[in-house]
């Protein structure tokens, strides 16, 4: 029988021991951001969830799931510590605070030059990697003044618009996002905008493993973390299907705010921009316009202009807590949780929906989907949404 545990938010940092176990059960089969909060939630800590992971499988229809070893993850910790990199957990004093209150936060994150980045608010500059001579100066421009006026600029370290806003920032702080592990430099013709940045006080960021090598679903994972890191995001250049694109959407989706600069209508890498600006992104000519925009909404903490998401998380591995969690069932049988898939499909659908068109209370349907999820079978996704994992 699994037993379940209360949590309780925590505001200091772990110890050594919690931080691995931290690791260890983000670094497990079918254990993502959204599921690992789920899990916390409903075990208290890390290792209560480790401990719970082969029977919440086992009972979504998956034997012998892989738990990652203590072995394996002390290992990267220490390679990762060899080349100055840290890991910061998200209930953790240095844990960015915009980030902190996203849906789906990375419940860890490794960093390596100067933390204190994250003091300042974030404005995040993304665009063409294949960007004008125009492009490039205008990049420069907004990421140097809005610098000036007091941002932290945010991007990802690619060619074109990207190494522009992270040169132009870098004497008045700049956070480069990778979509690899801080080991794997990309693109490698980077690599000295990367020494750059922290030599000069700046800051690089990552949710992957420090030897993740990246791929291409990887870079909107990557996007994402850019848009949670900042109150607002300027597209510079993009053109129809660019990925800055994804940023956008993304960003919209959290509660930032979306800047876009028009280009003509001539130029393909303007076309993504100009669509934007159609779609209701604030249109901009001038750093001002986002100054004008972003400093009276800059207290961090504003639930009305921010989606906010409190993982619920306990410090202390405390089996005499009393429990307090959204599922308050310890089992689900097997004609329910079949009832759940067969009414999941590869369209996304909320919690209350599903509990209402499936006739199946709230607490059983947390339960099984959280089995399930462990199982490998359901897709989480922002704002609670899940669908059924293509097969």
């Amino acid at each position: 029988m699994i037993k379940q545990h209360s949590g309780n938010s925590g505001g200091g940092p772990l110890t050594d021991s919690q931080r691995l176990q931290w690791l260890r059960l983000l670094r497990s089969e079918n254990v993502g951001a959204i599921s690992f909060w789920s899990l916390m939630k409903a075990f208290g800590s890390a290792q209560h969830a480790l401990e719970a992971l082969p029977e919440l499988a086992e009972r979504g229809g998956k034997r012998g799931i892989k738990v990652a070893l203590l072995d394996d993850v002390e290992r990267e910790m220490t390679e990762a510590t060899r080349s100055g990199v840290r890991y910061i957990c998200a209930n953790e004093p240095e844990y960015p605070e915009l980030l902190r209150h996203m849906d789906g936060a990375p419940p860890i994150i490794s960093v390596k030059g100067n933390i204190d980045c994250f003091q300042k608010t974030g404005l995040a500059i993304v665009g063409s990697r294949n960007a004008s001579a125009v492009g490039l100066k205008l990049a420069g421009i907004f990421a140097s003044d809005l610098g000036e006026a007091g941002f932290i600029i945010v991007s990802g370290l690619a060619r074109g618009i990207d190494s522009a806003a992270h040169r132009a920032s870098m004497k008045t702080g700049t956070i480069a996002v990778m979509a690899g592990g801080l080991q794997h430099i990309y693109p490698p013709e980077n690599r000295n905008l990367y020494n750059e940045i922290i030599d000069n006080n700046g800051l690089i960021v990552s949710e992957m493993a420090f030897g993740w090598v990246p791929r291409a679903i990887d870079f909107p994972r990557r996007n994402r973390l850019i848009a949670g890191l900042a109150l607002g995001l300027l597209v510079v250049e993009a053109a129809h299907k660019s990925g800055s694109l994804i940023s956008a959407r993304i960003a919209n989706e959290i509660g930032r705010i979306v800047f876009a600069i028009p280009g003509s209508p001539l130029d393909p890498r303007a076309q993504g921009t100009n669509n934007l600006i159609k779609s209701g992104a604030s249109l901009v000519t001038e750093p001002q316009d986002i100054i004008e925009t972003l400093v009276p909404l800059d207290t961090r903490v504003n639930d009305q202009q921010l989606n906010f998401f409190e993982p619920t998380v306990d410090l202390l591995e405390d089996d005499q807590k009393t429990m307090h969690v959204e599922q308050t069932t310890t089992s689900v049988d097997e004609k329910t949780r079949n009832q759940i898939l067969n009414a999941l499909s590869l369209v996304p659908i909320d919690v209350e929906t599903l509990s209402y068109q499936t006739d199946i209370g709230l607490p059983e349907i947390y339960l099984a989907l959280l089995e399930l999820d462990i199982a490998g079978f359901i897709n989480r996704h922002p704002g609670g949404l899940i669908s059924l994992q293509p097969r």
